[in-house]
């Protein structure tokens, strides 16, 4: 079975060398049928272990293929975890990054570095998955860092552009943070089990008991270092100001890392480690809060935003907020499954803005489109299954997951659970607007095209439609036929821990609803329901009346629009505090260490006491044989005078 599971991770990673390192010989047709056939392998395979694991419920592959270092007694090796949560991961990364390997080639065509961008994205595959298959800390940290390199890569793929560039310096870096206390709580995991293995650590946890470590628990310490990994790759308010900033990069890249694969290796994370939050309600409460906070306030900065794709990454944050806020009420298997519909109907919303953005000459203003809906009939329908998607409209795969998200917060018994619940329902409204706001704007109402694009407008080609239509059904129906066994009926119960006595959710959760129909009939009689439709209404009523409506919001609510266009402040605050603050440390350091303890004292210093000591020297060294007789007689005296009065003390003390 080993070579099988080589296999899924492998064909990635050997079609990214082939096109990496002989892709413009190879020419554009072969490049892209090589890697494109790597992950096509790979997806067929996923889904041949999803059966085996999820539906035949076969037994759990756990097995090490080679140690990777031995230090001491620590072992680290190269090995597989796959289970059930590992089967859902698969076919969902496999599937999301086969659709995006496909549209690129009608997204990229023109592009010069067409096949390194096919080399990597097939590499940023290959990295998913060693951090989904992954069976030891490890392995998950090389799998972590591995996204976040081949990210900043594709981010500033456009090197060409100083924005670019600037995007993907500022996700490094504000990844980089998140890593540091990933990294922390990676050691402090090895401190108290001595082992990196998961099975290991998670038989350990007991040997945290009533030890403390800054005043907290231990486990609670290990879990809260684990989350900010977690809040920088998984973009969590306040690491997430990266992640809006990657619309620079191409499309199909905006969609891998927002939809399948980078931004949900946070939320994968933790539900692993699931036994370990498990034991601290202090750091479960946090992961919950601090979702809250991303899930409302991320997605008030949609409405304001006027690209096609950062109205889509606003959103991302926003839903990534509710799946951490799952993850906090410990109904991780809503986490996954929320996830799982979300990188469906996300990766066709941005497939579908980069459809737009092609068609409309890389416009991306949508107060500059309007009335596409009769040009583009394929991208128009499928933007509105995805958006119908995404707002949770009843019988679409989003509404399951988004709706088991607020009822398990609902049931709730953490502290603050209340207050988060409100925000959650909120959000509901806030999604709804800004998700109609833009397909109203770019599909309804007056062309507001260019007359010269406007000439050339069409639907996109094959290449791009086909994987839109092939997202569009999973994103419609996938949650109606995945909602019991995902959440009921144990596929997840061999991969997560849910201390039952402490968290009822998910038990409260399986009595009320016994189906999909059951969750219809009983959601159009809840609030977030009718502040979904109040959304939807009041984005039409504002795409009707938008010169109006925005002249009024912004003589109204003038400073919350300042707000709201400023981002929180969050950029300026880090531009003032940890950019400048780093410049003004790096010149204190530069002028202290550099130009007074080293150039000054160190280097010129030495210089100087050597030229101050020849200086001292140089007189004497006349050159004449009798100032030498002299000196040495004189020296003679010295040391027999010294003889004669101080008796056997040494002249000198060395």
């Amino acid at each position: 079975m080993e070579n099988f599971y080589l296999t899924i991770a492998l064909s990635p990673l050997i079609g990214a060398i082939i096109a990496g390192f002989f892709g413009r010989i190879l020419g554009r047709t072969a490049t892209h049928t090589i890697t494109i056939l790597g992950v096509l392998i790979s997806t067929v395979l996923a889904l041949m272990v999803f059966n085996y694991h999820v539906l035949e419920q076969g037994e759990v592959f756990n097995q090490n293929l080679y140690t990777w270092m031995q230090i001491g007694g620590l072992n680290i090796s190269v090995g597989f975890l796959v289970d059930n949560l590992t089967s859902v991961m698969l076919v969902v990364v496999s599937f999301v990054s086969l659709m995006v390997h496909i549209y690129t080639i009608g997204y990229m065509h023109n592009d010069k570095d067409y096949t390194k961008f096919f080399s990597y994205i097939s590499l940023f595959t290959f990295s998913m998955f060693m951090l989904v298959m992954s069976n030891n800390f490890m392995q998950l940290f090389f799998g972590w860092e591995a996204v976040g390199l081949v990210s900043y890569l594709l981010i500033g793929f456009w090197h060409h552009k100083e924005s670019a560039v600037e995007a993907n310096l500022k996700a490094f870096l504000v990844n980089r943070v998140g890593d540091f206390g990933f990294l922390l709580g990676i050691g402090l995991v090895l401190a108290f089990s001595g082992s990196l293995d998961y099975v290991e650590v998670f038989a350990s946890l007991n040997n945290t008991i009533g030890q403390s470590l800054w005043g907290m628990d231990l486990i609670t310490v290990i879990c809260l270092l684990l989350f900010v990994g977690a809040m920088g790759k998984s973009a969590q308010v306040p690491l997430h100001v990266w992640l809006p900033g990657s619309m620079e990069g191409p499309t199909p890249i905006s969609a891998l890392i927002h939809a399948a694969t980078m931004v949900t290796a946070g939320i994968f994370m933790v539900s692993r480690m699931s036994p370990m939050f498990e034991m601290s309600e202090v750091a479960l409460t946090v992961v919950m809060v601090v979702g809250a906070i991303t899930a409302l306030f991320m997605g008030l900065l949609g409405i304001v935003q006027n690209d096609i794709k950062k109205v889509v990454a606003y959103s991302t944050l926003s839903q990534l907020g509710y799946m951490t806020v799952a993850l906090g009420v410990s109904a991780y298997s809503v986490a996954i499954f929320h996830l799982m519909t979300h990188a469906f109907f996300k990766a066709l919303l941005f497939l579908g803005a980069g459809s737009v953005i092609v068609a409309m000459h890389h416009e991306q203003d949508i107060r500059k489109m309007g009335g596409l809906r009769k040009k583009m009939p394929i991208t128009y329908w499928t933007g509105l299954i995805g958006t119908l998607a995404l707002i949770g409209f009843p019988g679409f795969s989003g509404f399951y997951s988004k709706d088991m998200i607020i009822e398990a917060v609902h049931f709730s018994s953490l502290p603050y659970a209340d207050w988060v619940y409100y925000a959650v329902v909120a959000g509901v409204f806030i999604t709804a607007f800004y998700s109609f706001r833009l397909f109203f704007l770019v599909f309804h109402g007056q062309s507001r095209v260019d007359s010269h694009t406007a000439q050339h407008l069409h639907e996109s080609p094959l290449s791009i439609t086909l994987p839109l239509i092939m997202l569009a059904i999973p994103s419609a129906i996938i949650g109606y036929f995945t909602i019991e066994p995902m959440l009921f009926t144990g596929w997840l119960d061999n991969a997560i821990t849910v201390d039952g006595l402490k968290h009822t959710s998910m038990h409260e959760l399986s009595k009320l609803f016994h189906g999909a129909t059951a969750m219809i009939s009983h959601a159009v009689q809840t609030l977030p329901f009718w502040m979904m439709v109040g959304g939807i209404a009041s984005a039409w009523v504002f795409s009707l009346y938008k010169t109006q409506w925005a002249d009024w919001v912004q003589s109204t609510f003038k400073r919350t629009n300042y707000v709201l266009n400023s981002l929180y402040g969050f950029d300026r605050f880090n531009e003032i505090v940890f950019v400048n603050g780093i410049k003004k440390l790096g010149n204190i350091l530069w002028k202290v260490s550099d130009s007074m303890v080293i150039d000054s004292m160190i280097v010129n210093g030495s210089a100087r006491f050597i030229g101050f000591v020849g200086s001292m020297v140089r007189p004497i060294q006349t050159g004449y044989v009798y100032h030498y007789a002299f000196f040495m007689i004189f020296s003679l005296l010295i040391i027999l005078t010294w003889t004669l009065f101080m008796g056997d003390k040494p002249l000198l003390v060395i």
